[in-house]
């Protein structure tokens, strides 16, 4: 049976790179298969997770490119390359163009630490955005995983997963129970079900 091939662009630590890899494993992502692991940084622990896992890992540097343009073409040679349909932003901290979403249009996916709408767009990401919560008083928080366009989080949602405020929280203990509790496991499960839907597509367009 043909699974869709997945590229995961990375920066950090990969944790949810690791609940996807943890995930199929597990035997939950029956549609997938992760072809490449994809990182900003040639330090990030992530690229061990990868090998770890017997995933081709690879370094884009934006530092190391003249331009946005180059950095992204490097990006997109791999992803094309490793034969990838789908790509995952996990913990991704580089800013993508307009022109590589429509690139990858329907394609891309990505968890964000929050209920969107709440809490997103351009300045929210990791601690900031539980910083956010935290002062705003809310009482449910939560992850998000959705389809990336042009708009800082601003694609469809395809999953959310509510999590509780608890009264002595600060931002660094809620972000650990917002990955436990949601990001490992919504992203995974939306992945499958993004994987399956286009598996369904590709066999009714080919009859």
């Amino acid at each position: 049976m043909k699974k869709i091939g997945v590229a995961v662009l990375v920066s950090g630590g990969g944790t949810n790179l690791q609940a996807i890899i943890d995930a199929g494993k597990a035997g939950k992502l029956p549609s997938c298969e992760l072809r490449a692991v994809i990182s900003s940084r040639p330090d990030a622990y992530a690229l061990e997770r990868a090998a770890k896992a017997g995933i081709g890992s690879y370094t884009v540097s934006r530092k190391d490119c003249p331009s946005q343009e180059e950095f992204e073409r490097r990006i997109a040679a791999v992803i094309d390359g490793a034969g990838a349909e789908i790509v995952v932003l996990a913990g991704f901290m580089c800013i993508l163009s307009a022109d590589f979403t429509r690139k990858y249009s329907g394609r891309i996916i990505n968890v964000h630490p929050s209920l969107i709408p709440s809490f997103c767009g351009k300045g929210f990401y990791g601690l900031k955005v539980h910083e956010a919560a935290l002062g705003y008083g809310v009482k449910v928080t939560g992850a998000t995983v959705h389809f990336v366009n042009e708009i800082p989080d601003g694609g469809r949602i395809i999953m959310q997963k509510a999590v509780a405020v608890r009264k002595n929280d600060t931002p660094e203990i809620l972000q650990k129970r917002v990955m436990k509790q949601a990001e490992w496991k919504i992203l995974p499960a939306s992945l499958e079900l993004v994987c399956s839907e286009l598996l369904e597509r590709e066999e009714k367009e080919n009859g």
